[in-house]
């Protein structure tokens, strides 16, 4: 997964924000979507981004599937990525 070539990334204390410079649009997301966005961008199959934040949050396997797919399907909406996963 790779985020369209003019949206920037900005991490902070307590997550990231990107900026769609075409749009001119601001999106923030809290440490969890920072974390879940990160393991995407390097290129870690969602399947496994799934495992992984189970493991960090200790949450079920239902719930961070629905979670990652729920970024995913909001960035997808937003048109902030570009290229094929899942």
């Amino acid at each position: 997964m790779k985020l369209r070539a003019d949206v920037s990334v900005t991490d902070t204390d307590t997550g990231l924000v990107l900026l769609d410079e075409r749009a001119g649009k601001y999106f923030q997301m809290n440490s969890t979507g920072a974390f879940v966005l990160h393991r995407l961008l390097e290129g870690v199959p969602e399947p496994d981004v799934v495992s992984l934040l189970r493991k960090r949050y200790a949450v079920g396997a239902e719930r961070a599937a629905a979670d990652v797919a729920a970024l995913v399907d909001r960035l997808r909406s937003a048109g902030l990525v570009s290229g094929g996963w899942r």
